[in-house]
C-alpha cells in the first residue's frame, strides 16, 4: 500500500468513526454480505462502508454455512488486517469456523448429539479422525459391532490393516471427551449404534430363538447377524456342551445356525447355540457312576490337571492330586495330549457338568467296565 493509500484509508477511517460507525479491529468477527464469490476469494460488503476480502487458505473451513457461497449470503468472518495493499478488510472464515466447529463440538458433548467425522489415519489403538479443523480419536472399543475388527487370535498387524480401510470414510459419532485446553477429543460410534439398537432390542425377549449368520469368529466366541442388522455374541462357553478349544473346530464364517437367546444386558444380546442342543449329561448318571474304570483320551494337559474325554461328548478332569506323581515329576513331561490312559471315576454331577478322574490303580492292564459290557453284548449277539 502507498503512503497515500494509507494516508487516505486514515482519514475516511477517522471519518467513520466521527459518524459513528465502528471501525472493526484485527481479531473482530463481524458480518457481511456476499457480493462476489469463486474459489480464489470472496469479497463481503460490511454495513455498506467497508469491503472485506477472504483469499488463500483462509477461504478454507469445513463448516456447513461457508459451503457454496454466493451473492447475497450473509456470514462472519474475523478480521485479519484493517488495511489491506487495496484498503479493504483482509479477513478469514477459517478463523470463524475453527471456533464455530468447537462451539458445535461442545453443543454435541453437552446435548449427546451425533457430529459426522472423517477417518483420515488409523494406528492399532483406533482411528484418527477430524471434524472440520478439529483432530480427534475413535478407539477401537468405541467402534461400533460392524466395524469392530474381529481377528482371530488378535494379529496386531491384521488389525491395523482392517482399521485402515476406513481411512477417508465418515462415520456418525457421539462426544464422548471433551477437554478444549489439552485439545483431546474422544469419539464413539458405539453409542450411536447402542442408541439406534435399543428401540430394536423390545422385539426380542429371553428364551427367544434366532436365525443367523455367523459374521465373525473369535477366541473367545463367535458373531451372529440375524434379522435386520441385529447381532449377537455366542460365547465360546455356550457353543457346545462338549468341552471345545476354539469356535473354529465346528463354525466357520458364513455359517447360517440358530441360537437362543439367553441375556439381554443393554444393547447387548448373548446367544446359545448348545440350548438347543440335548444336554447329553442328563443321561451321565445312566452311563457312568463313582468307582468305574474308563478308558479316555487326554484332550489338554494343564498345570492343575488332565482334560479328557470320555466319548464325543463327555469330558471329565483328573486333578494333579489324582495322577501319582512323584515330588520332582512334571506332568507336562508325564502325560501328552492324544495318549489313551485308564481313569476311574471319583465323582459326578450331571447338572454342574463336572466328572472327576483319577488315574487308575493299573492303568493299561485292565479293561474298563464299558468295554467288558461292550465285550459281553458282543459275544451274546454272536451266539
Amino acid at each position: 500500500m502507498t503512503k497515500e493509500t494509507k494516508q487516505a484509508s486514515s482519514k475516511f477511517a477517522d471519518l467513520l468513526e466521527k459518524d459513528g460507525v465502528k471501525v472493526p479491529q484485527v481479531g473482530d468477527v463481524v458480518k457481511g454480505t456476499v457480493v462476489t464469490a469463486s474459489k480464489s476469494e470472496v469479497v463481503l460488503d460490511i454495513d455498506g462502508v467497508l469491503m472485506g476480502i477472504v483469499r488463500g487458505p483462509e477461504l478454507y473451513v469445513e463448516v456447513e454455512e461457508y459451503a457454496h457461497l454466493k451473492p447475497g449470503d450473509q456470514v462472519e468472518a474475523a478480521v485479519l488486517e484493517t488495511e489491506n495493499e487495496e484498503g479493504h478488510l483482509e479477513m478469514s472464515f477459517r478463523q470463524v469456523g475453527q471456533e464455530k466447529a468447537w462451539q458445535n463440538l461442545r453443543e454435541a458433548f453437552k446435548e449427546k448429539t451425533t457430529v459426522k467425522i472423517r477417518i483420515i489415519d488409523a494406528n492399532k489403538g483406533g482411528l484418527l479422525a477430524r471434524y472440520c479443523q478439529i483432530n480427534g480419536f475413535l478407539p477401537v472399543s468405541q467402534l461400533a459391532p460392524e466395524n469392530y475388527p474381529r481377528i482371530s487370535g488378535g494379529d496386531k498387524s491384521k488389525i491395523l490393516e482392517k482399521l485402515k480401510t476406513f481411512v477417508g470414510q465418515d462415520f456418525e459419532v457421539n462426544v464422548i471427551t471433551l477437554n478444549e485446553e489439552e485439545n483431546k477429543i474422544i469419539f464413539s460410534e458405539k453409542d450411536v449404534w447402542n442408541k439406534k439398537q435399543k428401540p430394536a432390542l423390545d422385539r426380542y425377549h429371553v428364551g427367544m430363538v434366532v436365525d443367523g449368520r455367523i459374521t465373525a469368529i473369535t477366541n473367545f466366541g463367535v458373531f451372529l447377524n440375524f434379522d435386520d442388522g441385529m447381532e449377537g455374541l455366542i460365547h465360546i462357553s455356550e457353543i457346545a456342551w462338549q468341552r471345545i478349544d476354539s469356535p473354529n473346530e465346528l463354525f466357520k464364517v458364513g455359517d447360517r445356525i440358530q441360537a437362543e437367546i439367553v441375556s439381554i444386558d443393554g444393547s447387548k444380546i448373548f446367544l446359545s447355540s448348545k440350548k438347543l442342543q440335548k444336554d447329553p449329561w442328563q443321561e451321565a448318571s445312566a452311563k457312568y457312576s463313582v468307582g468305574q474304570v474308563v478308558k479316555g483320551v487326554i484332550v489338554k494337559v494343564n498345570p492343575f490337571g488332565l482334560f479328557v474325554k470320555l466319548d464325543e461328548e463327555i469330558h471329565g478332569l483328573a486333578h494333579i492330586s489324582q495322577l501319582k506323581l512323584g515330588p520332582k515329576e512334571k506332568i507336562g513331561e508325564l502325560f501328552n495330549a492324544g495318549e489313551e490312559k485308564y481313569f476311574e471315576i471319583v465323582s459326578i454331577s450331571p447338572s454342574e457338568h463336572r466328572l472327576g478322574l483319577k488315574l487308575a490303580e493299573d492303568d493299561g492292564k485292565k479293561e474298563s467296565v464299558t468295554e467288558k459290557k461292550t465285550s459281553k453284548d458282543k459275544k451274546e449277539n454272536d451266539l
